[in-house]
């Protein structure tokens, strides 16, 4: 199934970072926007900011102030105007149109009770079982998902390796518009990356089985596909992922330069950060030319 080459290479490298406002930036936050930024200055490229805040019920505009004002904080400064995707419905729309019209996608009645019970457990979570496929709901409020053919997609990783999955049976048909009308994340994230024009993308790692739907997504609308580097999520004392749903603590500005070094150790970028310190812009400058993902450790945790 997977046909389309990767293109990245053949333009200048433009990267981007992009939250959910959905509260402040906490430790894990900034060691990917740490990651993207230095991996697109070391390029000598573009270095992008996106406010994902498309679910509007999770977005609030007064956590999407205090983000730009961390990274300004911490030196991580972007290049072109701030995209908030709140502001691009219409491109989404359209794209979904797009896809209805050419039969790619199919109604899905299917309740979140209906989901739990019926989707198998897979590697980047659950799995659509197909329920809706074939059904021919004409329901308005459905949701709307797009119909995977067979066949396996993968992707190149500098530190995952290959990463492959069956296209139906590890993934599963995924929802591109939802039943309330909101365009889905992995449509909507396709097409900022394509009018962004992004080449690569640093990103979670949790956010692998979203990188291979919106790589078969880029392929079968004719975008190129950026390349991936997936940095592992930052692990709390507990084994958990570092997160604003277990209650992470927020960034302080305050501590700017102490919380770059501490980022730049997790990342194995910086055997110089226990002892060295310095300015925001000194830390970014020396990171900046040393950046190397092939230090980037398995895993991240928190010192105990």
């Amino acid at each position: 199934m997977d046909t389309a080459a990767d293109h990245s290479g053949q333009r200048p490298y433009r990267g981007r970072f992009a939250p959910t406002p959905s509260g402040p930036l906490h430790l894990g936050s900034l060691i990917t926007a740490l990651a993207s930024f230095l991996a697109a200055r070391h390029a000598g490229g573009r270095w992008l900011l996106r406010i994902d805040d498309i679910d509007g019920p999770r977005c609030r505009p007064e956590h999407a102030d205090t983000i730009l004002h961390q990274l300004d904080c911490h030196g991580l400064h972007w290049d072109e105007a701030v995209r908030y995707q709140s502001g691009h419905e219409a491109a989404y729309q359209a794209a979904f149109e797009q896809l209805r019209q050419s039969g790619a996608c199919y109604r899905c009645t299917c309740t979140r009770a209906r989901l739990a019970a019926s989707s198998p457990a897979g590697i980047d979570g659950p799995i659509y079982p197909g329920t809706c496929r074939d059904a021919g709901h004409q329901q308005p409020d459905a949701a709307w998902r797009l119909r995977l053919p067979a066949g396996r997609i993968w992707l190149d990783d500098p530190l995952h390796g290959r990463i492959e999955r069956d296209l139906r049976h590890e993934m599963g048909d995924f929802v591109i518009r939802r039943a309330d009308g909101r365009i889905g994340y992995q449509l909507a994230s396709v097409i900022d990356e394509q009018q962004q024009g992004i080449t690569h993308l640093v990103r979670g790692a949790d956010l692998i089985g979203s990188s291979l739907r919106q790589k078969y997504l880029m392929q079968h609308l004719g975008h190129a596909v950026p390349a991936f580097l997936h940095i592992p999520v930052l692990l709390d004392h507990n084994g958990n992922k570092l997160s604003k749903q277990n209650h992470a603590a927020p960034l302080q500005t305050e501590t700017a330069a102490q919380n770059l070094i501490r980022g730049l150790h997790l990342l194995g970028q910086a055997p110089f950060a226990a002892a060295w310190h310095g300015r925001v812009d000194e830390i970014l400058a020396r990171a900046i030319r040393d950046w190397d993902p092939a230090r980037i450790p398995k895993q991240l945790h928190l010192p105990a």
